[in-house]
């Protein structure tokens, strides 16, 4: 900060002794001494706050950043579920096919229970009969 030597120390303290006096010198350099400190903490102290209120500012530009993040995000979420409703809705709007004069719905049903149960591999359905053979056995217990 400042670029005082050795030397410009002495000198200083030389003219000093001789203006104040041998007397005085100790007061006048404690008093110096408390001033000097309570000036280096007011300038810590500014520093800090100088710190404290950038890092405030880059906090509130990094929340509106996610705010606005989140905005965007939510809006287009919110787009997506007005599509699938809309699309749902043309769904559910359009005619049900006819079944043709072949099938039935009592005949079908037969034929996707089949169809499930031999997609079912065999080890499965042996585990399943077990596990329902444990439970009876232990609700007759």
């Amino acid at each position: 900060m400042f670029d005082i030597g050795f030397i410009e120390i002495m000198i200083v303290s030389m003219v000093a002794l001789i203006v104040i006096g041998p007397e005085r010198l100790p007061h006048v350099a404690r008093t110096a001494g408390h001033l000097l400190g309570r000036l280096r903490r007011y300038v810590s102290s500014v520093k800090n706050d100088i710190q404290n209120e950038i890092r405030l500012d880059e906090l509130k530009n990094m929340h509106t950043s996610i705010k606005e993040t989140t905005d965007s995000i939510e809006s287009s979420v919110r787009q997506e579920i007005d599509q699938i409703k809309s699309m749902t809705e043309t769904d559910n709007t359009a005619p049900p096919s006819s079944p043709t004069p072949n099938e039935t719905s009592a005949d079908t049903k037969p034929q996707v229970d089949a169809a499930v149960s031999s997609s079912k591999p065999q080890s499965q359905t042996a585990n399943l009969e077990e596990q329902q053979h444990h439970v009876a056995k232990n609700e007759n217990k």
